[in-house]
């Protein structure tokens, strides 16, 4: 596909109902009292900071991850951990996932042990996984954990990512991954529908409009406690 608005279009267009599920159970996460727990390794990690501490963005959000799976972190030794038995479960142990909670694991291939035990973990916690991944580079990807991503997640968002990510030129394509494009399109389809369900959710505002500042102090307060990050 050559153009990039076309692709957003499919991406929304063909998870229509799977976006409206992952919205619901958000809604009910707020409602519960529960957080929305966003995790992802290497390049997926860019998904999850949008998730967190974003104006406009849900503010009852603590992310679930690892500094070692953080590219910046070191960009070889990240995928290598990415790859890691066990480093995703303990990092879900350490991050008391509850049974209110949303887990929304975003992984294009969903073949790597951090995100998938990420998912167990959060599944056998009781909580409602999400997965923003590409099914076809699920099929593709080299199976390196018990399971497959898709198969673990009770809501599958399919970001139609091709295998290898790269997508110019159609004919050959080496370059222009759309994996963060996708991610990015879908997480706001989810807010805007999060919004028409949940309308007094709690939400950010942006910093560097006046009087924000305030509005945001309070939201701290509120959620400091139950997210450290903040």
């Amino acid at each position: 596909m050559e153009s990039l608005a076309e692709y957003v279009e499919l991406v929304g267009a063909r998870n229509s109902a799977e976006i409206t599920a992952a919205a619901e159970a958000i809604a009910d996460t707020a409602a519960a009292g529960g957080l929305v727990r966003p995790t992802g390794a290497g390049h997926s990690l860019a998904a999850v900071l949008e998730t967190f501490f974003r104006a406009g963005g849900l503010a009852f959000v603590r992310p679930i991850w690892h500094p070692r799976v953080l590219p910046f972190h070191g960009a070889r030794t990240a995928t290598a951990a990415e790859r890691e038995r066990g480093l995703g479960a303990a990092a879900a142990d350490e991050a008391g996932i509850g049974s209110e909670d949303t887990v929304v694991v975003f992984s294009n291939s969903g073949a790597n042990p951090f995100p998938v035990e990420v998912a167990e973990s959060a599944a056998r916690a009781g909580a409602t996984v999400v997965a923003v991944t590409s099914r076809a580079a699920n099929e593709a990807a080299p199976r390196r954990a018990a399971h497959r991503l898709v198969d673990v997640a009770g809501i599958v968002i399919d970001t139609h990512v091709p295998p290898g990510d790269a997508t110019w030129p159609p004919e050959h394509p080496v370059t222009a991954p759309v994996s963060s494009l996708a991610t990015t399109t879908i997480w706001t389809l989810i807010l805007r529908e999060v919004h028409r369900i949940s309308p007094d959710a709690p939400r950010w505002r942006s910093a560097n409009v006046p009087g924000n500042d305030e509005f945001n102090r309070a939201l701290v307060e509120r959620f400091s406690a139950r997210i450290p990050e903040l």
